[in-house]
């Protein structure tokens, strides 16, 4: 469970995601905290190249998120958004998953972190503001059946044995597919903020890390599509997955690019750690 935060820092979060406070934990308010969170708040890697230290702690986390104006990646994404959820009322609970790599390869414990939620009416779901491109609504945890999304066709489902022999099934993994492939496995069993430590820092320092070859800032626009800004390669992505991409000229207009469409203000366009601009 998270902490939760007090009525000041949970109103200036909300006025970020442009949200009235719900009167009660609902579904419905549930649904609609997650997409303004995605459309709003960018899942970005840049205090990576940045030289910021990602410090798994829930008012660092909301001093960027709220405070800053700024995105971050899942454990502070997630992390920030699990504490409104409790202070909103919801009961908030954390998981640990290990993303799918090349080959099906899962990562590493702690690879990510998303949210279990229920709600007043005793539902159970899945939310997930911190995996960059994903669903857009939180899924109902305990169907096994496809669940349509607008960013996809998803499931959650039993997990097989994994490479060590270990099966899913009731209180084990589950893994969650978009459009048939599996994403992610997902640990059951709750996890407390601290508990991603290790994955956060790998993350953040490994070379083997995506996190630490490349820059990223992306959100959902309002048609449904994407916005991503690959260091100085513009990415939008249209609601039916069709692609224009176009570089970028000045850093001038780099840095306009981060203000308008993401709401992040930077003296200096951020540089890939031991090389040059990515993209």
């Amino acid at each position: 469970m998270t902490q939760g935060i007090d009525t000041a820092t949970t109103d200036a979060y909300l006025r970020r995601l442009g949200a009235e406070r719900p009167a009660r934990p609902t579904p419905d308010a549930l649904r609609e905290l997650h997409l303004r969170h995605l459309r709003t708040v960018p899942f970005e890697n840049l205090s990576v190249h940045l030289g910021e230290e990602i410090v798994l702690d829930e008012k660092r986390l909301l001093d960027k998120v709220v405070a800053a104006g700024r995105g971050g990646i899942c454990y502070e994404l997630s992390g920030a958004f699990g504490a409104l959820l409790t202070a909103l009322g919801y009961g908030v609970t954390l998981l640990a998953a290990r993303v799918y790599g090349d080959g099906g390869r899962l990562g590493i414990p702690y690879d990510h972190l998303a949210l279990r939620v229920r709600t007043e009416d005793g539902g159970d779901w899945l939310a997930d503001v911190g995996f960059g491109s994903h669903f857009h609504l939180p899924l109902a945890f305990g169907e096994r059946a496809e669940q349509r999304d607008p960013a996809g066709v998803f499931r959650v489902a039993e997990a097989g044995a994994d490479a060590a022999g270990v099966r899913g099934g009731h209180g084990a993994d589950l893994d969650v597919l978009r459009d048939g492939r599996p994403v992610y496995r997902l640990e059951t069993r709750p996890r407390v903020l601290a508990d991603f430590t290790a994955g956060a820092w790998w993350h953040s320092t490994s070379p083997r890390s995506h996190f630490t070859r490349s820059l990223v800032c992306s959100r959902v626009t309002e048609d449904g599509g994407r916005i991503t800004l690959s260091g100085r390669r513009l990415t939008l992505t249209a609601p039916d997955g069709t692609r224009q991409e176009r570089g970028t000229g000045s850093d001038t207009e780099v840095l306009e690019i981060y203000r308008d469409e993401f709401g992040i203000a930077l003296d200096a366009v951020p540089t890939v750690r031991g090389g040059g601009t990515d993209g």
